[in-house]
């Protein structure tokens, strides 16, 4: 192992049901509630779901009138970006008091390296204590942390005392804390990888462990070293500050295919709600929305539309990528993956304008 990436001190901070949780504390009548944030009564997917709403099993990407047959108190409220923009922005100013090496992954979360404890503190598990005490007094949030040497096990960590807890995993609890853990908890472990590991007999992350890297490669291609040394509980990947993205995107692959043109709509709405949490936390707006889809025969196309200007909201965002989806219905065979993506990033008009008559 590299000696510098072991000696490490890694946070992940990750809010509590975050969407949720903005919502009933701006809102005092959903307090205590079944709440979800997206969708509505009738139609479309669960953005986010409150932790009353997750006890009746109502999930994040979950069809609307799934959740509400799950839960028929459930409350629907729409989202508020730009509201849930300026909440983290406070939460990106509590984590510059500790360290100015801030990689955030959304709205919500973020990896913080505390290696060089500015703030003199001492120790990693103090800076993250003080961090949640100081979300919780300034934004009336909790937030969960977890507290290790590396990404891979910081993330880990962080789910695992929620909500409003901290884990701390050493340097020597890394790979036992690593082998007890299923592996469809690990990051990069999606539900169609976590199914071929247990069609594999690899359940845990001890069985991922036990397992050559030949053989491992063999079956993942180029995740395989990742896997392996995960399972170790060694990951060498540093927190990146200042990332330079071309494009902001994500997909799903699904675990049956779909067909129904109003299924792949709400499918796309949810994934098209997770890339705009990372449009909005990076404050990266481009002109081009790039629809995948990805066929039961894998057989792939790409459809784009490209704007005379910034996309700078979510609704023209989602509009966009559902007018491409719907030219392609109906669908002939069934769709086993599909993806969003923004790109040709660059300033909105206004600003742009603004730059252009500044004097130097």
């Amino acid at each position: 192992m590299d000696p510098e990436a072991s000696s490490r001190k890694i946070i992940h901070v990750d809010m509590d049901a975050f969407y949720a949780s903005v919502e009933q504390r701006d809102d005092p009548a959903l307090r205590g509630r079944p709440l979800a944030v997206g969708g509505s009564r009738e139609r479309g997917v669960v953005a986010a779901a409150s932790y009353e709403a997750r006890r009746f099993g109502v999930r994040s990407a979950m069809p609307s009138v799934t959740a509400r047959r799950l839960c028929p108190e459930l409350l629907f409220v729409s989202p508020r970006f730009d509201v849930y923009k300026d909440v983290s922005a406070q939460i990106r100013a509590i984590f510059e008091r500790y360290t100015d090496v801030i990689e955030p992954l959304s709205l919500d979360e973020a990896y913080l390296d505390v290696t060089a404890d500015p703030a003199g503190l001492g120790t990693a598990t103090a800076i993250a204590e003080a961090i949640r005490a100081a979300i919780r007094a300034e934004t009336g949030l909790t937030a969960s942390a977890g507290v290790s040497y590396n990404k891979f096990l910081a993330k880990l960590a962080s789910d695992h005392h929620k909500p409003d807890g901290l884990c701390i995993v050493t340097p020597r609890q890394g790979e036992t804390f690593v082998a007890g853990l299923p592996v469809s908890r690990f990051h990069g472990v999606g539900p169609v990888t976590a199914a071929k590991m247990a069609r594999l007999g690899i359940a845990t992350g001890a069985d991922l462990k036990n397992q050559s890297l030949a053989f491992l490669q063999d079956q993942f291609g180029k995740s395989a070293d990742y896997y392996y040394w995960a399972a170790r509980g060694r990951d060498e990947r540093p927190v990146r500050a200042h990332r330079i993205r071309k494009s902001i995107g994500a997909e799903r692959t699904f675990p049956v295919d779909l067909r129904a043109e109003a299924d792949l709509l709400a499918a796309l709405g949810e994934i098209a709600t997770k890339v705009w949490d990372r449009v909005t936390s990076g404050n990266s707006f481009g002109r081009t929305v790039t629809l995948k889809v990805k066929f039961d025969t894998f057989r792939q196309l790409t459809r784009a539309q490209s704007h005379a200007d910034v996309v700078t909201s979510f609704e023209r965002f989602a509009a966009s990528g559902g007018g491409l989806l719907r030219d392609l219905c109906p669908m002939e065979r069934g769709v086993r993956l599909l993806g969003i993506t923004l790109s040709g990033f660059e300033p909105p008009r206004d600003l742009r304008e603004e730059q252009l008559g500044f004097e130097i």
